[in-house]
């Protein structure tokens, strides 16, 4: 549990590999801010393949589950009474989805403030910022060569953005800016990420030492690794790994 005042709480929730999350609601409305991994979730909008920086708004009484994927899945929970967050922006549908975009790169923003124990002020503000933004921005649209790109960085995120920029027969500095713009974080900053999933994965569902886990999830080192931990969750592996001690359910 994470910090919590009068009218919000704050859950870092930690879902293990192939795990299933039953239907269920919140009494108060609930955003999940995407941190790492992967998963499938079902609502009223259907089944959405959720795997990158985004933010899911679910009204009071709204139903939802989820089925994580191979290396598990991440998030942080903010429960809120409209009372207490005071802003008009509050989406009227039961489940709005938000990826890509600056609507992400604020959903991450306000996972990171979450992190660092805000005052209620503080949080409060941030998610305001959100919803203000989520308002203005329209849904993007990825481009057709998105996918391509996504999945050589999953087969191998050590590849540099001058290689998908060849693939993709793009300018490396366009699509550099096009692939933030879509997904809401840099490639570079996905490849980080996607290195910290593996290794988060390793470190909590194995007994492998943090040596081999570094270098099976592509890191130069074990202090590669360590700084890469500290800069994307704000945590050291060491932290997580005891952190499988947390999950919330069991695998399928």
């Amino acid at each position: 549990m994470l910090p919590s005042f009068s009218g919000a709480r704050i859950r870092r929730v930690i879902d293990r590999s192939h795990a299933c999350v039953p239907e269920h609601a919140h009494d108060w409305p609930l955003l999940s801010l995407f941190v790492m991994g992967s998963y499938l979730n079902h609502t009223e909008l259907g089944q959405r393949f959720i795997c990158g920086p985004s933010a899911v708004f679910y009204r009071a009484g709204a139903a939802h589950r989820n089925a994580t994927a191979a290396v598990g899945f991440e998030q942080i929970e903010i429960e809120f009474d409209p009372c207490w967050l005071g802003s008009p922006l509050l989406p009227d549908r039961p489940v709005t989805l938000w990826t890509g975009g600056a609507a992400a790169r604020q959903a991450r923003t306000l996972a990171r403030v979450c992190g660092t124990d805000p005052s209620e002020q503080h949080l409060r503000a941030a998610i305001r910022q959100l919803l203000e933004v989520a308002h203005r921005q329209a849904a993007p649209r990825p481009p057709e060569w998105m996918d391509a790109i996504a999945r050589r960085l999953r087969e191998d995120a050590r590849l540099r953005i001058g290689e998908l920029a060849l693939q993709a027969r793009r300018h490396p500095s366009w699509l550099g800016s096009a692939y933030r713009h879509a997904t809401g974080e840099a490639v570079q900053e996905t490849a980080a990420r996607l290195r910290v999933e593996r290794a988060t994965h390793l470190l909590r569902e194995t007994g492998q030492p943090l040596s081999s886990i570094a270098l099976d999830a592509g890191f130069c080192d074990q202090s590669h690794m360590n700084r890469s931990f500290r800069r994307v969750l704000g945590r050291s592996p060491a932290t997580v790994r005891l952190e499988r001690r947390e999950f919330r359910q069991t695998p399928r």
